[in-house]
């Protein structure tokens, strides 16, 4: 199966990223959210280069996705690499609070640097940045323990720069997600396809499912740590040891969806979002 490249970057998210650069001088601390499912493919390659000193506190989201063993490998590694990565689950108000504790002790160095050289102390203030879809406003929200800005599981829903104010210590810039504007590594666009943190105009569902469904059998050939069980098998009852990904959705499709591919496709994809197929972690620590 072939299909053209996975492309996706928007006017909306040009023109945001735009007015997003004139704001970072204002901004001491940032707040780098990614999918814990796949927190390489999540890193925008730029970011180091936009915030240059400034204090970052990376935040992988969606941690209720991803096996406990998982997340205890990509904290250790990214330890390796001098990283402390926060996890949270924005959408149950999980682990928000040790998020909120790091940019209020950036902010508090930032205040004793301005003491130093004889200015007064200001709100500290601080920018969320990341992919489209990652959870950037749920995870606002719950800072914010109201809903102020909205939030939905799909790319593309904040749309507009606004600074919220958390507290007499931290204001927010709520910014769209950023993205590369052009996808070199396809294989993390296929990620991103997966986890709908790119637009569902960009990509073949067929052809990312099939991704999917190869994926998760190489998962459990080689890391069963980061999967549980044998999804596809459990909520489809149809093994897909026998099948490439291609083949097993067509199986798929015959077997319980009348043949038809499409809404198989949808279903697969819908249902590891959502994540009734279990917590699966596509990506995996380097060696």
């Amino acid at each position: 199966m072939t299909t053209p490249a996975i492309q996706w970057y928007p006017g909306h998210i040009a023109k945001a990223e735009k007015a997003l650069l004139s704001q970072l001088k204002l901004v001491d601390v940032v707040l780098e959210v990614r999918d814990a499912r796949i927190p390489l493919s999540t890193h925008h390659p730029q970011v180091p280069h936009w915030i240059g000193n400034k204090a970052r506190v990376l935040v992988l989201n969606r941690m209720d996705m991803i096996p406990t063993p998982m997340r205890n490998r990509w904290t250790e590694w990214f330890q390796t690499q001098g990283e402390e990565a926060l996890f949270t689950d924005a959408q149950h108000g999980k682990g928000i609070e040790a998020i909120a504790q790091a940019a209020q002790n950036a902010g508090a160095q930032m205040n004793q640097r301005r003491h130093d050289r004889g200015m007064l102390p200001r709100p500290v203030r601080a920018v969320v940045l990341g992919f489209p879809n990652v959870g950037k406003s749920a995870l606002i929200n719950r800072l914010l323990k109201r809903r102020v800005v909205e939030s939905a599981r799909r790319a593309g829903v904040t749309r507009q720069l606004r600074w919220v104010r958390i507290s007499d210590q931290i204001e927010l810039l709520d910014a769209p997600g950023v993205l590369p504007s052009k996808l070199n590594d396809q294989e993390a666009a296929f990620k991103l396809a997966i986890c709908d943190d790119i637009g569902e105009a960009a990509y073949d569902n067929q052809r990312v499912t099939s991704t999917l469904i190869d994926l998760i059998k190489g998962l459990q050939a080689t890391t069963p740590d980061a999967i549980s069980g044998n999804p596809l098998r459990s909520r489809y009852e149809l093994d897909p040891a026998e099948f490439t990904g291609e083949s097993y959705l067509h199986a798929l499709a015959e077997q319980k969806y009348q043949n038809d591919v499409e809404r198989t496709a949808r279903q697969i994809l819908n249902d590891f979002r959502k994540g009734i197929l279990g917590s699966i972690a596509l990506e995996l620590p380097p060696d």
